[in-house]
């Protein structure tokens, strides 16, 4: 059994690559990027791949190449359940509505005056969002009718731009303040006003929808919990901005006890979805319920990779030092002998 990896620097393969090493699980490098892609995995069992939502190339055609090695009888990483919507918000609120999981109440609209129509009806603040972008990018807090209208014929006319060049100098500046960036990264926020991102150059301006999500008051923090093959569980509380309504990007965390209800419920919504690895967020209602804002198969692991220990799915917890990357391997190789004994079983059952 032999799996493929795509490595890139600073993404899970590094750690992909290092567990197999460490295990002396056979693996070979492969580069996605390739149009004879498909020839280099023919000799493995397996492929695994961190794409990105920001790369321009992996926004084109990950999802694509995996489903196809997929069906094509490889095992993959993220597979087909995990990944499709991945940065899409919106179809993440199909998904999570239709099993009836706990989302934070979402519109979603494709025509301006639908959209127009809902704002008269409906009560301020609300959130409004773009369906991609990470770390709170394509977020923002809308106060009032005149606002959210504002936003909803930019949205049906000329769109928004994929990248958000003064958003960027804005959040730079407030993690320098807050001394969680160096100046450098003030510097490069201010020469973005000119010099915008390749991805945005390549990827057409989004448009045509408008998504909104209900505004859940008085939160100090939300939960990052992230559910490793639906049996294992480990996550941190991110601390709210001060003078925002944002805890995604605030790179302040705290490490206290998550309740079994969250737990729960991330462990419920991961089996009823079939996925290998998911990052939940949650907030909390007047009830002190968990509401799923989001979800994603990949995540940071700046502040995650700081965690003293994890749950297993009857709510047990282990304090000890764990990998969540070597999890992702192990379960591969767990699939890929189950089929190998299957396929055994088969040609016995032949003779």
């Amino acid at each position: 059994m032999k799996i493929a990896i795509h490595h890139k620097p600073h993404s899970f393969s590094e750690r992909w690559i290092e567990y197999c090493k460490e295990k002396g699980i056979p693996y070979k490098i492969v580069n996605a990027y390739d149009s004879d892609i498909v020839k280099q995995v023919e000799d493995c069992d397996a492929f695994m791949w961190h794409h990105h939502h920001a790369d321009y190339r992996d926004a084109l055609f990950a999802k694509q190449l995996l489903y196809s090695l997929e069906t094509g009888g490889k095992k993959v990483f993220p597979d087909f359940h995990t990944g499709w919507h991945f940065d899409d918000k919106v179809g993440q609120k199909y998904l999570l509505e239709a099993i009836g999981a706990p989302l934070v109440p979402s519109y979603v609209f494709y025509t301006k005056q639908e959209a127009l129509d809902w704002v008269d009806k409906t009560s301020f603040p609300k959130v409004f969002k773009l369906r991609g972008g990470a770390g709170a990018a394509n977020v923002r807090l809308v106060h009032s009718k005149s606002e959210a209208k504002k936003l909803i014929r930019k949205a049906f006319g000329r769109g928004f731009t994929q990248f958000d060049r003064w958003g960027y100098l804005k959040e730079n500046l407030s993690k320098w303040r807050r001394g969680k960036a160096p100046f450098i990264d003030v510097c490069k926020g201010v020469a973005r006003l000119f010099i915008g991102t390749k991805f945005a150059k390549l990827h057409a301006p989004e448009k045509g929808y408008a998504y909104f999500q209900d505004f859940i008051p008085n939160q100090k923090f939300d939960v990052r919990l992230i559910v490793i093959n639906q049996e294992k569980a480990y996550g941190l509380k991110r601390l709210v901005r001060k003078g925002d309504f944002r805890a995604s990007g605030s790179g302040q965390y705290q490490y206290d006890t998550i309740d079994n209800m969250t737990l729960k419920t991330a462990f419920e919504v991961a089996k009823k979805l079939n996925l290998q690895s998911v990052a939940f967020d949650f907030v909390y209602n007047e009830k002190n319920l968990p509401l799923i804002i989001e979800m994603s198969y990949c995540f940071g692991t700046t502040g995650s990779g700081k965690c003293r220990g994890y749950w297993d799915k009857d709510l047990n917890y282990h304090e000890e030092h764990f990998n969540p990357q070597g999890w992702m391997v192990d379960e591969m190789l767990k699939y890929l002998r189950i089929e190998n004994k299957k396929s055994d079983v088969t040609i016995e059952s032949d003779k």
